[in-house]
């Protein structure tokens, strides 16, 4: 299967603007995953989701995010609010610099990712 974009946006240098696409550069498929099963049943376990204090299931469009504010203190947070405060992405790499990989620190290079060229115009400009 192929991997899917990540992102999608431009990358910027000095004044050449390219539509590019994010694409990780390892994949999961490969990994082993594993169920939890019922040692005595072999029937696979399943999480429900559950009120701490009734210990009654809460079906799923009850389920809101919510913050805490102090201990058993929490505000509600819907959607559209969260929608509000989400900062406006011009979805644009603007490369500045370049710099030694030396001065890259380790834990940025975890994931790896690559970025190509997304779209017929991004095409023509790569070749």
């Amino acid at each position: 299967m192929a991997p899917r974009a990540n992102w999608k946006g431009f990358l910027r240098l000095s004044l050449v603007t390219c539509p590019v696409a994010l694409y990780p550069a390892t994949s999961e498929s490969e990994k082993i995953s594993f169920n939890q099963l019922n040692k005595q049943t072999g029937h696979r376990i399943k999480y429900l989701k559950v009120d701490a204090d009734t210990g009654e299931e809460v079906p799923n469009e009850d389920v809101v995010k919510g913050y805490q504010l102090e201990k058993d203190q929490f505000i509600e947070v819907t959607k559209e609010e969260l929608e509000e405060i989400a900062l406006e992405s011009t979805r644009t790499i603007e490369i500045d610099e370049f710099v030694d990989r030396a001065d890259i620190d380790p834990r940025y290079l975890i994931r790896p990712y690559y970025v190509r060229p997304d779209g017929k115009v991004g095409h023509t400009l790569s070749r």
